[in-house]
């Protein structure tokens, strides 16, 4: 996983993990954060197996585990893997996203 598409050569499989917003809520206890997922791959069917795998990983094992100084409580699928070809490198590429409900821990 990487952040950015600097090193990245065409035709590697590649996951992309992204910060896209978010905000405080619930009386300043609790933060969302809405993170992107992107997945390239030279094979449509492997992208799409990949992109829906991190999906079910971000949604069914995150809640309840502690990452950093956070506590995740909860998960929400915001947007299913859609179908977003590269125009430059040429690759399938599947996008996501989730939003992350997280209180210090």
């Amino acid at each position: 996983m990487t952040g950015d598409l600097v090193g990245r050569e065409p035709n590697e499989i590649s996951v992309y993990v992204e910060h896209a917003g978010g905000f405080r809520a619930i009386r300043s206890r609790v933060d969302r954060a809405d993170i992107t997922y992107q997945v390239y791959d030279q094979h449509r069917d492997t992208a799409v197996q990949l992109a829906y795998l991190v999906r079910e990983y971000l949604i069914e094992d995150l809640p309840g585990r502690r990452v950093g100084g956070a506590l995740v409580l909860d998960v929400a699928d915001s947007i299913s893997p859609r179908y977003f070809p590269d125009s430059t490198s040429r690759e399938h590429s599947y996008l996501g996203e989730i939003s992350l409900f997280i209180t210090e821990g």
